[in-house]
């Protein structure tokens, strides 16, 4: 599955998974919900990140609340 309506809403236009948040995509990419410690020009430091060290972050996204989650 290549496209996907986001977050499952049929009346949103059909758009690519990897312009989207859908966990339906062709690759194993992990997601790991940060938080943000500090940001110096391209580097970004975190905090608890499941990964390799030299591991390449593809993509920073903010966390979309549901309900009263935060």
């Amino acid at each position: 599955m290549l496209a996907v309506h986001p977050r499952g809403d049929l009346t949103r236009p059909e758009t690519g998974v990897f312009a989207t948040r859908s966990p339906d995509r062709p690759n194993p990419i992990g997601l790991h919900r940060v938080t943000v410690l500090a940001v110096d020009g391209l580097r970004v430091q975190v905090s608890d990140l499941e990964a390799v060290n030299g591991t390449p972050v593809l993509d920073v996204k903010p966390v979309l609340a549901r309900g009263g989650e935060r």
